[in-house]
């Protein structure tokens, strides 16, 4: 269980450290789950940044990085100073 808990903790520090540009983050991104409106308008994402043991998701609608492995589940929030959210609205909105 601290395993997940260190690792989901790290992934919300980077971000609230910005130790990246959203374009550098995204790159090893695996994949994308939009929560939009239901006019179709931007909310937020939910981006998948480790699979397979264990998942992790970075959760920008609630600013919080979520960590399941089986039955453990871990979570931290962030401060999104790389602008990641930002980053996110603007492909959702190009595409």
């Amino acid at each position: 269980m601290e395993e997940i808990k260190d690792h989901v903790k790290s992934i919300a520090q980077d971000i609230t450290d910005a130790k990246y540009t959203a374009h550098e983050y995204m790159e090893d991104v695996l994949d994308i789950q939009w929560i939009i409106n239901q006019d179709k308008t931007y909310r937020g994402a939910k981006v998948l940044v480790a699979f397979g043991g264990p998942n992790i998701w970075v959760n920008t609608q609630s600013s919080e990085v979520e960590g399941y492995w089986w039955l453990d589940k871990a979570n931290a929030l962030f401060t999104d100073n790389m602008g990641l959210n930002d980053y996110l609205e603007e492909i959702y909105n190009c595409s």
